[in-house]
């Protein structure tokens, strides 16, 4: 499924991740933990794509395909998802309209039949009221409006609806109540499949209560530094993060 192999990043000139290894097979969930600064958000953006995030070694592959030499857009259409720490806002576009032509333009690149808007409309109803989205939210321009907690109902909306191949959700527990957590556990848990993936990237425990992962990664000083099975995360809410920033 994931494989990453060393990579090193930088932005800006400054290098943040400084030879990341890490595997997520098919069918797993990861978590991936770690301090404030150690390069998390820097691993999910340079898997996705993202502007400046520059990959100076090291590779990445998704089921054997290399997607660093892919745009990001030829990335989302091959199955990768990104859930957004910090859920951005787009003033004049409306949220149904957007949704279904990043959909269609994910299925019209895999040869797949496009979906009409009366079909897509009564699924995306059925998926937001999964999520915690009234049909109000879902007639306002993209995230405009919404509090944190509601643009990470419209992040799980989306992966729910796109149904990716591997999904890495970036902190998406940030600023969540518990019926938050909740529905996100819920979205991820009704996905989870032989075939597809996750790399779920928190602080905290809390998610992982409704999210049970297979392995947890610790992410110190722009390396993997600890790896083990899920009492790894409750150590870490015990311990803290200082002896795995000293090891860095």
């Amino acid at each position: 499924m994931l494989k990453v192999e060393k990579l090193h990043v930088s932005v800006d000139g400054a290098e943040i991740l400084k030879g990341v290894s890490l595997e997520v097979p098919a069918g797993e969930v990861h978590a991936l933990m770690g301090p404030n600064g150690s390069g998390k958000s820097t691993l999910s953006y340079a898997l996705a794509g993202r502007d400046a995030y520059e990959v100076t070694q090291g590779a990445a592959t998704l089921n054997g395909e290399n997607i660093l030499a892919l745009s990001p857009d030829e990335r989302a259409a091959k199955g990768l998802f990104l859930s957004f720490q910090h859920p951005t806002e787009i003033p004049g576009v409306a949220t149904m309209n957007f949704i279904r032509t990043a959909l269609n333009a994910q299925r019209k690149a895999r040869g797949e039949d496009e979906i009409s808007a009366a079909d897509f409309l009564k699924v995306a109803r059925a998926k937001a009221k999964i999520v915690g989205l009234s049909d109000e939210k879902l007639k306002r321009p993209f995230n405009v409006g919404f509090s944190g907690g509601e643009k990470k109902r419209m992040e799980m909306l989306q992966m729910a609806l796109f149904e990716p191949r591997f999904a890495i959700m970036d902190e998406t527990d940030s600023g969540l109540d518990i019926d938050a957590l909740k529905m996100v556990g819920d979205v991820v848990n009704a996905l989870r499949s032989p075939d597809r993936g996750f790399l779920v990237i928190t602080h905290y425990q809390r998610l992982l209560d409704y999210i049970k992962p297979d392995r947890v990664h610790v992410l110190a000083g722009g390396r993997i530094v600890k790896s083990g099975g899920p009492e790894l995360a409750r150590e870490l809410e015990q311990s803290g993060y200082d002896q795995f920033i000293e090891a860095a």
